[in-house]
């Protein structure tokens, strides 16, 4: 029988975290919150699709602060979960699985998303 004083498999008190879990768990999270835009865009294309004073109180909410601070996150959740996939792929093909590129591959992933972020948002804003 196995003692009470520890626990019978390991978790995550054992462990200290990772780069590599860390960005795997971005990677999930980033997943779900890609699922929530698209009930956004869904309800955006219900608002155009109906009336104007419906697509008028969709836009109100937003273009507000909060409704532009969640579609700057959105799509800085796409363009990470893009770059990690990308990352993923090279993984699956057998390239990039030492340690030491594992991590450099991850800075890069994080960094790539940054920059696809603003110069997206950039790219949004003089299109306007």
């Amino acid at each position: 029988m196995a003692s009470a004083e520890r626990p019978l498999s390991p978790h995550l008190q054992v462990y200290r975290p990772q780069w590599t879990s860390i960005l795997s768990i971005s990677h999930r999270a980033t997943g779900v919150a890609l699922v929530a835009g698209a009930v956004v865009l869904v309800w955006w294309l219900a608002a155009a699709a109906g009336s104007p004073e419906y697509y008028e109180s969709f836009q109100g909410i937003a273009g507000s602060i909060l409704g532009l601070l969640a579609l700057f996150v959105w799509t800085l959740c796409l363009m990470y979960h893009l770059c990690n996939g990308l990352r993923h792929m090279m993984w699956d093909s057998g390239r990039w699985l030492e340690l030491e590129q594992a991590r450099k591959s991850g800075q890069h992933v994080v960094i790539s998303a940054a920059v696809l972020t603003v110069v997206c948002w950039i790219a949004a804003f003089v299109a306007m």
